[in-house]
Order: structure tokens, then sequence, then C-alpha cells
């Protein structure tokens, strides 16, 4: 007998709600059996879900997601899965560097304006003593 987890199981192994897996299974990422009201989760769906939180931290879209676990049953080893996955990453990875890069910037800009206004207290401060 396949080993599975109860929504709260679930929830309280991946600190999620019962929304949000509910949100996953409409989105078909998730594919828990049903045993009357109940979703019963299996193995399968733990890894997705793990690889969905993984994604959605790396700023992979849902669809980006979907589409790359659907690639796990190509069968040619998940060669096609990893190659994708790999391009996808990389691009993401680059969109992460210009914005950190972008916000970088915006927070020496931020800083210069702050010692500008700074100096400029002190010194209308400073006439009026």
């Amino acid at each position: 007998m396949e080993e599975t987890q109860t929504i709260q199981q679930m929830c309280a192994t991946f600190g999620v709600t019962p929304r949000t897996l509910r949100f996953y299974e409409s989105k078909e990422l998730l594919f828990p059996k049903r045993e009357g009201t109940r979703r019963l989760f299996t193995r399968r769906d733990s890894a997705r879900l793990k690889l969905i939180l993984r994604g959605k931290r790396f700023g992979f879209s849902l669809e980006e997601i979907r589409q790359l676990l659907d690639m796990y049953d190509i069968g040619d080893g998940q060669v096609t899965q990893f190659q994708e996955t790999y391009r996808i990453a990389c691009a993401r990875l680059e969109d992460m560097e210009r914005q950190r890069d972008e916000l970088n910037e915006a927070i020496d800009e931020l800083k210069a304006q702050l010692d500008w206004g700074r100096q400029l207290l002190h010194q209308k401060t400073r006439a009026t003593d």
C-alpha cells in the first residue's frame, strides 16, 4: 500500500496552508487521491510540492513549473526536464542578478540623498541656533 499524507500533514510538512494545496491542485500541479471528501497526497505529490515551492522561491511562474513537472514522464530519463530546468534557471539567475544590481544602484542613490539631506538639516539647524 502506498504511503499517503492528509492535507493537514502536508501543510505541517511544507509550511503551507490547505488553501495553497487546493490552489496547486486546481492548477493541475498536484493530483491527490480522493477518499470521499478527503485528499490523500502521495510521495509523488510531496516531491512535486517540494519542486513547486522551490521554483516559486526562485521566481519561476506556475506555468513554467507545470511544464517542467509535466516533462518528468517523457521517457528520456528526465534529460529534457533537466535541460529545460537548467535553461530557465539560468535565465532567472540573470534576471535576479540584474534586479540586484538595479536595487544596489537605488540603495546607493538613496544613501547619497540621505547624506545630502542630513548635511542640509545640520546646516539649517546650526543657522537657527
